[in-house]
């Protein structure tokens, strides 16, 4: 049947990417190439069948793009730094993450920007030009050393450095305006110094290049009033993004002589429309113009397309990518220590959803209460929206089309909403009463079940009394190991991989023997088995009577097995005497 033909995630790439990068995908995703690109009402018609997209700067993602896209889209990857051709806002209101490539193109954007500096010191455009016309215009081709020239910076970020690096080499005195820089950096790669406001610099420096992103406050940061601050002599570069620049100001300034000349590779549209001032401009004997090749070096297209590459396919497995635009800022270092944990995270909600909702309520966890508590050194975690997306992905992963892994960091709060499913989260630092003090771990993670309305507060007191009867799992990391410490009411210890039969029992003698002989006759090996206690320190719900169980009268036999585990073995296990109830878990 076709519902059982396995999916494979399918990428679009309608623009001309590395083939090194798309190599990392090939082998398990569907790779739609089109180097030669796909016109706006061509991508609205491929979009709502696609995975993953991949961009440079040709391609619109517009918000129609993606409203087209439905809930199948999950990444939106732009092979570059910017991402003025996506509409981020858009991306993330349907929850799909968007990613770039911030240090792929540093050198090669760097090296444009030293290029375009002497091409326009020495006149190179023009006279390349008028030499192959058969002119030989020596005499008006006069230009200048850039040695001694003090170069003005706006933006002292990674092209930013690299270009100050390299200029510096040249012989140039650097000053820039950023007032995110960090000053010690900046003296110790040898800038003379950063200047508190943007027009301190303007009248003293004879080379000006810009390398900010294109926002609100960047948009026309340079025009009329700036322009006429400079110096005559003075020269403009841009190989950051069109409209850090007014084209307006900047050809009416090199018409009138206010400044001696420019150096563009980026434009407001490009290429420009006709008859506009970024047209006048590429046909300005003052400007030396290149068709936006900041990044077009074989070097730094191989390297984006890999960095992009490496992030589709981590978010198309679930994972957080390294560069996402529009999540939450995690350092390196700190996602590494929360990636078991997510992990953990993950399957206990798995666990969750196979072994207590399935079994116990028709509609599996939708309408469901949660909290995620997370003890000791876990609860003073700056961002805690990895381990959040990864219990949903866990929940939803048993009835989900993709496991759950189009579940990321961007959507999951989404997703959650969808299904109905409620998530409090609570960083319980020691002694909260969280019901988990005394723990030998550093970090542990409750995930408790909750038949609550939304919105009612639960009082710490109350959290022993409550555990009772609730359905809870608790768990712990040791090493690069995951542990489930209680399951329910019982105590635990095991991991929680592959598949799992969970048996709910009298805790009498001659049980292990039976399950054991029951799984034999159907070719099924065991490869561990626990059998979990009553926690004799949490208060046991009564039963129908008013009485309380005594210790000892049920157990959890909790099996780790090897073969087909049938609707005919569930069968069997859970009519044996003695047993109570039968979960398979597939983890």
């Amino acid at each position: 049947m076709a519902a059982s033909i396995s999916h494979k995630p399918r990428i679009l790439v309608p623009e001309k990417v590395s083939p090194d990068g798309l190599a990392l995908l090939s082998a398990e995703y569907d790779v739609d190439s089109r180097p030669h690109g796909v016109s706006p009402q061509e991508l609205l018609t491929l979009i709502p069948d696609i995975d993953a997209l991949i961009v440079r700067s040709e391609t619109k993602v517009t918000a129609e793009v993606l409203s087209a896209a439905g809930s199948r889209l999950r990444v939106v990857a732009r092979a570059g730094v910017g991402v003025d051709n996506i509409d981020v806002e858009a991306a993330t209101a349907s929850g799909i993450i968007v990613v770039n490539s911030p240090a792929g193109n540093i050198v090669a954007a760097a090296e444009h920007t030293v290029a375009l500096l002497l091409a326009t010191a020495r006149n190179v455009g023009r006279a390349d030009r008028t030499t192959k016309e058969g002119r030989w215009e020596r005499g008006k081709l006069v230009g200048v050393e850039v040695g001694r020239k003090t170069l003005g910076i706006v933006g002292l970020g990674k092209v930013g450095m690299k270009v100050a690096r390299m200029c510096i080499g040249l012989g140039m005195e650097v000053i820039a305006f950023d007032p995110y820089a960090n000053p010690d950096l900046a003296r110790q790669i040898g800038v003379e110094r950063l200047v508190p406001r943007l027009t301190d610099m303007l009248p003293e420096i004879d080379f000006l290049t810009i390398h900010t992103p294109l926002l609100a406050t960047t948009l026309d940061l340079i025009g009329a009033a700036e322009f006429r601050l400079m110096k005559p002599t003075a020269r403009v570069l841009n190989v950051a993004r069109g409209g850090v620049y007014n084209e307006a100001a900047l050809l009416d300034a090199l018409n009138s002589g206010t400044i001696a000349g420019a150096g563009l590779d980026v434009f407001t549209k490009e290429p420009p429309d006709p008859n506009t001032p970024a047209w006048e401009l590429l046909r300005h004997e003052k400007v030396v113009a290149t068709p936006h090749l900041g990044a077009s070096t074989v070097e730094a297209q191989e390297n984006v397309a890999v960095d992009v590459c490496t992030q589709v396919a981590a978010v198309l497995r679930g994972e957080l990518p390294t560069s996402a635009v529009n999540a939450p800022l995690i350092l390196p270092e700190e996602y590494r220590a929360l990636k078991p944990y997510a992990k953990l995270i993950e399957r206990m909600g798995a666990l969750y959803t196979q072994h207590f909702a399935s079994s116990t309520t028709p509609v599996g966890i939708g309408r469901k209460h949660f909290e995620l508590v997370y003890h000791g050194e876990l609860a003073g975690v700056s961002s805690s929206r990895p381990l959040l997306a990864a219990l949903v992905r866990g929940l939803v992963s048993s009835f989900s089309d993709t496991k759950g892994r189009h579940v990321n960091i961007v959507n999951a709060t989404a997703v959650a909403r969808e299904k109905g499913i409620v998530i409090r989260e609570i960083h319980a630092h020691s002694g909260s009463g969280s019901g988990n003090e005394g723990s030998v771990y550093a970090s542990s993670v409750t995930l408790r079940a909750l038949a609550v309305s939304e919105g009612v507060e639960r009082k710490q007191q109350d959290y022993e009394s409550a555990d009772a009867g609730s359905q809870v799992i608790e768990g712990y990391v040791s090493g690069s190991n995951i542990y489930i410490s209680r399951l329910g009411r019982f105590k635990a210890s095991f991991s929680p991989e592959g598949t799992l039969l969970i048996l709910y029992n009298f805790d009498e003698p001659g049980k292990i023997g039976g399950v054991g002989s029951v799984l034999g006759r159907h070719q099924i090996n065991i490869s561990f088995m626990q059998v979990a206690s009553l926690d004799s320190k949490r208060p046991q719900p009564p039963m129908s009577d008013g009485s309380v169980k005594r210790k000892g009268d049920e157990a959890l036999m909790i099996l780790g097995v090897d073969g087909d585990v049938t609707k005919e073995v569930i069968e069997a296990l859970r009519t044996a005497e003695g047993i109570l109830n039968v979960s398979l878990i597939r983890l």
